[in-house]
């Protein structure tokens, strides 16, 4: 097929200021990819505030507007629903999030959710899913807002049941590698390719150099998912923080990190060597309230903070991705450059999604348009393989 052949959807140009370095582009885009990349001499049409990016890849989304990818009735029409709403919010890709939960209700959520990404119109947006937990410590505080009484010592035959019904597509483990068992079961993840993460963990240095050294690269949203006390020197926060193999993740909401917390992670491991993830559940874009979640009573605010009173902490996010790169510029001081890529190059990195995070060449065509103002930004379209699937107008 040839360009004259092609119709207008398949070959279009997008114009705008890229969005690391400020100079006008036009992108062209030719069945999904991105072909061309080319400097714009004459910009004086181009608003000034107008700019072009990656997508954002979310490596933690556990349910959105309603929908609860942890829940027993997770069907396709609901996951479309929740995509359509993420797509909305500038992210292109995401990888659902299933938590602790009891073996039955595990496999049934996966058999659920593999059916529901199979579906054509999710256009790639769901490369796979991230168990968080049953692997995780049983120390109260530290499996945070999971029900206690599912968390459980790794076991690869369960394991192997949920990946059964998953159709293969669980893509990353969040294990405690202080639990009995999580040093075999860590290398087997690594050996089948599977991302594995260190998180809800009261883990020792010798722990966590364990855990990297066995294969594990991440470190689910570092400073959350811990007790509220903890010892100020011997701790999981600094051996993870001095590890240089394990990128953090961190959520960027503006309440549960404060702002000298995220500046330190950001100095320690590197712009290129954090994660921004939002953890958002299904509570966002719900009405401010009192919720069942998990089995238990969690408190929606006005200002967005989903708590979990009875537990004496946080219950997930309610922010979107997008939230999380305007709050990491304020705190840090950092470029839109290195936010956005905190949001999708350098998860595609680790993730080895190729084909995506970067403007260029050969890259699918997974786009955002947004304007930019006193480092807020607006999300005024976004593309999935150069198909259009939101627009603010």
């Amino acid at each position: 097929m040839n360009d004259k052949e092609r119709s207008k959807e398949e070959v279009f140009t997008v114009e705008a200021l890229h969005f690391q370095t400020g100079t006008a582009v036009r992108l062209v885009i030719d069945n999904g990819y991105i072909r061309d990349v080319q400097d714009i001499d004459d910009a004086s049409s181009l608003k000034p505030d107008l700019f072009v990016a990656p997508g954002l890849i979310d490596n933690q989304i556990n349910g959105y507007s309603g929908v609860d990818f942890s829940s027993d009735d997770v069907t396709p029409e609901k996951v479309r629903l929740a995509a359509e709403r993420i797509w909305s919010d500038g992210v292109t890709t995401f990888i659902p999030t299933v938590i602790t939960n009891s073996h039955e209700n595990l496999v049934l959520n996966f058999k659920n959710l593999y059916n529901a990404i199979t579906r054509e119109d999710l256009m790639g947006s769901v490369p796979g899913f991230h168990l968080e937990g049953p692997y995780i410590s049983p120390e109260k505080g530290f499996y945070g807002t999971h029900p206690e009484k599912y968390v459980r010592k790794p076991d690869w035959n369960e394991f192997v049941e949920y990946q059964e019904a998953a159709g293969g597509k669980i893509i990353q483990v969040t294990v405690g590698p202080e639990v009995e068992g999580a040093d075999v079961f860590i290398e087997k993840c690594k050996d089948k390719g599977i991302i594995v993460a260190i998180g809800h963990t009261n883990a020792n240095a010798g722990q966590v150099r364990m855990a990297a050294e066995k294969g594990a690269k991440l470190s689910t949203h570092l400073g959350n998912g811990c007790a509220n006390m903890i010892h100020r020197h011997h701790n999981h926060l600094w051996p993870q923080l001095a590890e240089d193999r394990l990128i953090p993740t961190i959520i960027a909401d503006g309440h549960h990190l404060p702002e000298e917390v995220i500046k330190v992670f950001v100095k320690v491991k590197g712009p290129d060597k954090i994660i921004l993830t939002s953890d958002v559940n299904h509570l966002i874009g719900m009405p401010p309230g009192k919720y069942n979640y998990l089995g238990t009573e969690v408190v929606y605010s006005e200002d967005g903070l989903v708590r979990n009173p009875g537990k004496n902490c946080l219950a997930g996010a309610s922010m979107p991705l997008v939230r999380g790169v305007e709050t990491v510029m304020n705190y840090t001081g950092c470029p839109l450059g290195e936010a956005i890529n905190m949001a999708s190059k350098n998860v595609a990195d680790v993730y080895g999604f190729n084909d995506r995070g970067l403007i260029a060449p050969g890259k699918r065509a997974d786009l955002i348009l947004f304007s930019l103002a006193n480092n807020k930004l607006s999300i005024l379209k976004t593309w999935i393989r150069g198909k259009l699937v939101y627009s603010a107008t």
